[in-house]
């Protein structure tokens, strides 16, 4: 008969293979790899991160393409540029008016204080026009507003381009969340304030003549405005 073994290593044999825990050594081993994984992983993603954010940061930007911020960093900006529809139906940019001072105004017709200066940018249409002013208004009714639109035009005898605005043109102008809005804009295309709200008639003039000195000069058409309400 064969007597017990006194040797450790007989001992675990006999236990057979898995059920012999692994040594304590190996088992931090393990350890220690699966978190140098997570970490690699980690550094990797935000290197990637800040990879893309520089792109994103160091990206050109398109001169005038949106404004934002106070009305000091506003002013001296080129206008961002836009197309958009008038009331006939026909395209109108405003970089078409690139030599004009553009008085352009963001309005809607369910806003009191519009109403009350559309019959001032009207004058000043008449009486600066022919110096070189374009008054342009911009209607922001949400939806099919073309009808409604026209009709208040109509009503309100505007003798000035009157264009159908959307959101994107809005976010071009930092956001417009005030109506009236009121960029006056330069001959040379570049932003000579902006006015939040109803101001007074002496105010919008003054801002209007500022306009028309910025900037040179060119020819002016005598046709009728484009998109003018009839």
């Amino acid at each position: 008969m064969n007597q017990p073994s006194t040797n450790p290593s007989d001992t675990k044999e006999e236990r057979g293979p898995g059920l012999v825990p692994p040594p304590p050594q190996a088992a931090a081993s393990s350890s220690g790899v699966r978190r140098d994984a997570t970490v690699i992983v980690v550094v990797v993603l935000v290197i990637a991160g800040m990879l893309i954010a520089g792109k994103h940061l160091t990206r050109p930007q398109t001169p005038g393409a949106t404004i934002s911020g106070s009305n000091n960093n506003v002013k001296g900006r080129p206008a961002p540029d836009f197309q958009l529809v008038d009331l006939e139906g026909r395209n109108v940019r405003l970089a078409d008016l690139r030599g004009k001072a553009v008085l352009l105004n963001f309005w809607a017709t369910w806003c009191p204080p519009c109403k009350i200066e559309m019959p001032w940018f009207v004058d000043l249409q008449k009486q600066y026009g022919p110096q070189g002013l374009q008054v342009v208004g911009v209607a922001m009714d949400e939806g099919n507003a073309h009808d409604a639109v026209a009709k208040f035009a109509k009503e309100m005898g505007l003798n000035y381009t009157v264009l159908l605005g959307n959101d994107k043109v809005a976010d071009q102008y930092g956001g417009v969340d005030a109506l009236p809005t009121t960029f006056y804009i330069g001959r040379d295309g570049k932003i000579v304030t902006r006015v939040f709200g109803l101001v007074s008639h002496k105010e919008i003039e003054d801002n209007v003549r500022a306009a028309l000195n910025q900037g040179p000069a060119v020819a002016q058409n005598t046709a009728p405005a484009a998109g003018a309400a009839r």
